[in-house]
């Protein structure tokens, strides 16, 4: 029944970002447009209409039967996205079709004391420079651990934070309704609704960078464990006596693959220098250097065995995979391909792998997505402040302040 609600919930969220997207349809026309029944289309749209988010407009006609058209109340209405990273912050502000209206990339100290009190400035000036009268909300994406999404309590080796109440802090110096999730979870938000996972009901989405992440989505609901921690696939145990990771365990995926522990395997045969890194073994390999074109090889078989068994376990229909490690993916793709299929059970060997091309403002479009769905969250994992986006998003709607 759970999993029945939040696919409604999303599919209300995809209705309004279609007709941002497209202009006016008729019910049959989202029908065919997102892949659900007719009879579901009208009961989703009766709700939206009942609580002030579309209208009903002139009927119009193309030659055949006349269909009453629907339109978004407003199209102005905006959600801010920021996705925190250790030392930078990306902010967007998304339109309630998905498109970014403007972004901005700031420098962030991460671990400095006056970490949180920097990003509420920093937030705070980039709302600052729209129409603060169109937000209707604030979703940050981070990397970590974020047990309650509407109170936003985050624990981050990556960032150095343990146990920091973000989103109380973030809602009582804006004033606005904040959501705070994991950043690879805000990713898949957006991906199930505005990218190649919108055709699909199973979706696990994989990112690398400095670290490893994983998000899924199974039959239409973003999985996210007890405690806010699924999908942590950076930690998965790999080799026993492997490098030491920042979680404090040793042979972690994400300590043998993710972008720090690449640069330390080209320091130990004097690659590249104590001043340089990712960006320089790159270089390297794009130039032919077989030593580091080897290191990314051996990345991409590590990712594909580790990979495998995460599809053989969980059964999607589309791995999406994404991230700061991409940039370098020519290097990575041979090793990781071979690896991938000769480890996956017969039956998953045709699973479809996509690449995403990776940049921060789409990570923050996932943080603002988080906003636009929360209106419609039934399950009530956004807490009281679903309750203030929705409240904020009909008076938005109806010209209120």
């Amino acid at each position: 029944m759970a999993q029945n609600r939040n696919q409604a919930d999303v599919n209300r969220t995809a209705i309004l970002a279609h007709l941002g997207a497209q202009g006016p349809a008729s019910r049959a026309d989202l029908a065919r447009a997102l892949g659900v029944s007719p009879a579901l289309i009208t009961q989703l749209t009766k709700g939206l209409l009942a609580d002030g988010l579309l209208e009903e407009l002139n009927e119009t006609s193309s030659g055949g039967r006349p269909a009453r058209m629907l339109g978004l109340v407003s199209r102005g209405i905006t959600a801010i996205g920021v996705k925190i990273a250790p030392d930078h912050v990306a902010f967007v502000e998304v339109g309630i079709d998905g498109v970014v209206a403007r972004s901005l990339m700031k420098p962030f100290d991460a671990v400095s004391p006056l970490a949180v009190s920097d990003l509420i400035g920093l937030v705070r000036a980039f709302i600052a420079e729209g129409d603060t009268t169109r937000v209707i909300g604030v979703g940050v994406g981070l990397p970590g651990t974020v047990a309650n999404r509407g109170v936003g309590v985050v624990d981050s080796t990556q960032l150095g934070w343990n146990h920091i109440p973000l989103g109380e802090l973030l809602q009582r110096a804006l004033e606005l309704p904040v959501v705070v999730e994991n950043n690879v979870n805000a990713l898949s938000v957006a991906e199930q609704l505005f990218g190649q996972g919108r055709e699909y009901r199973n979706i696990l989405v994989v990112t690398v960078g400095n670290g490893v992440g994983a998000g899924l989505v199974a039959d239409g609901d973003l999985v996210r464990g007890r405690a806010g921690g699924a999908g942590d696939l950076g930690h998965v145990p790999v080799r026993e006596d492997g490098p030491l990771c920042q979680c404090g365990n040793r042979g972690c995926l994400e300590a043998i693959i993710g972008q720090g522990a690449l640069v330390n395997d080209a320091r130990s045969i004097r690659l590249v220098g104590e001043d340089e890194g990712i960006d320089e073994l790159r270089a390297l390999a794009d130039a032919g250097n077989a030593e580091a074109q080897e290191i990314f090889a051996h990345a991409g078989h590590t990712l594909g065995r580790a990979l495998a068994g995460a599809v053989n376990l969980l059964d999607p229909e589309i791995v999406v995979l994404s991230g700061e490690g991409v940039e370098a993916w020519a290097h990575w793709s041979g090793s990781f391909d071979r690896a991938l299929r000769s480890s996956l059970v017969p039956g998953k060997r045709g699973t479809a792998v996509v690449v995403e091309r990776w940049d921060d403002d789409r990570w923050a479009q996932g943080a603002a997505a988080l906003v636009l769905a929360t209106p419609f969250d039934a399950q009530g994992i956004a807490g009281d402040q679903g309750r203030l986006v929705r409240e904020r998003l009909v008076a938005t709607a109806e010209g209120k302040p």
